[in-house]
């Protein structure tokens, strides 16, 4: 059988590395619920290794206008599941670049709306 240059990348991961960035009001919300629920970060850190690795874990959020995910981590500090756990809402800007545009416990706050999703987007953007 002859060498082929095809046949060298099959089964080969082609998947180019995504660049995470978070802004400022996700900082600092992150923040809040790390002081609240110690095991905040862990859980943001094992999704944001899951990003880099150019996956899309989530929900697409509909009729936002933007490429826009919502993501239930769990929260075990407070010993809930998914249910009751963090959203992340993240922005996919290209292949290879995500922003984390806010993050919230679902036990202390209700859903966020579209526009306030289409904002920090549009934040995002700039």
């Amino acid at each position: 059988m002859r060498w082929s240059p095809l046949r060298s990348y099959v089964g080969k991961s082609t998947v180019i590395p995504t660049v995470v960035r978070e802004l400022p009001r996700f900082k600092k919300r992150l923040g809040r619920l790390e002081r609240k629920y110690p095991k905040t970060i862990d859980e943001v850190e094992s999704l944001i290794a899951s990003l880099a690795q150019g996956k899309r874990p989530g929900q697409l959020v509909p009729r936002v206008g933007y490429t826009v995910y919502k993501v239930r981590l769990p929260n075990r500090a407070a010993r809930r599941g998914k249910s009751g756990g963090f959203r992340v809402i993240y922005y996919a800007q290209l292949s290879d670049c995500v922003t984390l545009l806010t993050i919230y416990s679902k036990t202390d706050e209700e859903d966020i709306s579209i526009a306030e999703i289409r904002q920090l987007a549009m934040e995002a953007e700039q």
